[in-house]
């Protein structure tokens, strides 16, 4: 971005404002926002103004029962005044994606100004990178900037399809974009070593061909979640009622062997905590994670995991975390994902270099209040999680083109 001719340029910015709304359509977390404020101060002190291209929500999947979108709810305007009151301006605000009122609204606007384009999945043609939609919402812009990092892995007008429409002394990834591509890429192609994926989450063919990557580039890959007693089962262990995908009982044990055979070691919780039923307020006891009793499920890694887990992760000097290790939405079964997110943030401090991606890790980074002593916190789950599996991402392809 920093190589563009900014000046008295209306630059198009796709940003990813996907933030959580509560009941009164207030935002509850506003770090997708914030993160994106560096591109956006940066393109204005260049003299430029700025238009804003996101979506909100999935209003095409969650249409009022007359089959139309539902406005009031995924709306972009309930993001104005909170905008307007970090970058200390006046953000404007568009009702329309494309067309007349949005063309006019761009036409209007002087160096400094921001604008906010309605979302952009009220139109269908978004999720088809329909070009006729994309055209239109290039005609808007001089300049075509993505900061989107976390829909970079969706082929959609806005994120892609825009990017034909511009040459490529036009196009750029912000800073946001390219900080999470350079510290993905620190990750994958440049670890310092011991390199420790802590992979958790409830299923094992969600992580599939993230695992099968990440065995061609770590030395030591933790494995928690409901994920976990796949790999117990697959082993011939004894798990109870715990989660298990029996569909993925021998690519486990491809897994598993691939493991062995490249010299990477897979560390899986040596005890639970397990519970006698999936509930809040069930019963629960410590027990061996490949012994547990019918009746019984693991929730959670237990105290023996925790410790041996935080000494591999002591003598990590690059450390990827992706997926809780527990049910950390229940409080009892909280304990291994918290102490996780701990020992992680410690071994940053000791010099590890640490990444943070995946919803849900994120969510746990979070509540520990950590976010801020661990290396990078990222803002993409499925892009991260297609960028790790080694997938190329339209978004970023399409600048690159």
């Amino acid at each position: 971005m920093e190589h563009l001719h900014l000046s008295g340029k209306k630059v198009l910015l796709r940003v990813d404002f996907n933030v959580p709304l509560n009941a009164s359509k207030q935002i509850t977390d506003d770090t997708r926002i914030r993160r994106a404020l560096p591109t956006i101060k940066y393109i204005l002190d260049q003299g430029a103004s700025v238009i804003l291209m996101s979506h909100l929500g999935r209003p095409q999947k969650k249409l009022n029962e007359d089959g139309s979108i539902n406005r009031e709810k995924f709306t972009l305007q309930h993001l104005v005044a909170h905008l307007s009151n970090l970058l200390g301006i006046e953000v404007k605000f568009s009702n329309k994606t494309i067309g007349g009122e949005a063309k006019l609204a761009a036409d209007r606007m002087i160096p400094g100004d921001v604008l906010i384009l309605e979302n952009t999945r009220f139109h269908k043609e978004e999720a088809e990178s329909d070009p006729e939609f994309s055209a239109m919402l290039a005609s808007l812009g001089d300049i075509y900037i993505n900061d989107a990092f976390g829909t970079a892995h969706r082929d959609h007008a806005s994120t892609c399809g825009v990017a034909a429409f511009f040459k490529p002394e036009n196009k750029a990834f912000g800073f946001l974009m390219q900080s999470e591509i350079d510290n993905a890429n620190r990750v994958l192609k440049s670890p310092n070593r011991p390199f420790t994926a802590i992979i958790g989450g409830a299923k094992v063919s969600d992580k599939i061909k993230l695992l099968d990557r990440l065995i061609e580039v770590a030395n030591h890959i933790i494995i928690g979640g409901g994920m976990a007693y796949t790999f117990f089962k697959a082993m011939d262990g004894k798990i109870g009622d715990s989660l298990c995908e029996n569909d993925y009982l021998d690519l486990a044990r491809e897994i598993l062997q691939k493991a062995k055979n490249e010299e990477v070691e897979i560390h899986l919780p040596i005890d639970s905590i397990i519970a006698d039923q999936f509930s809040k307020d069930a019963n629960h006891q410590i027990c061996d994670s490949n012994n547990i009793p019918e009746g019984w499920m693991g929730l959670d890694i237990g105290p023996q995991s925790i410790e041996e887990f935080d000494q591999i992760l002591k003598r990590s000097k690059t450390i990827l975390w992706n997926g809780p290790l527990g049910v950390f939405e229940f409080e009892k079964f909280s304990e291994g994902t918290m102490a996780t997110a701990h020992h992680v943030a410690s071994a940053t401090v000791e010099g590890a270099f640490s990444l943070i991606g995946g919803g849900d890790s994120v969510a746990a980074i979070n509540k520990a209040e950590l976010a801020d002593e661990v290396s990078y916190v990222s803002t993409g789950g499925g892009a991260l999680l297609s960028y790790m599996e080694g997938k190329t991402l339209p978004g970023i392809k399409a600048i690159l083109a």
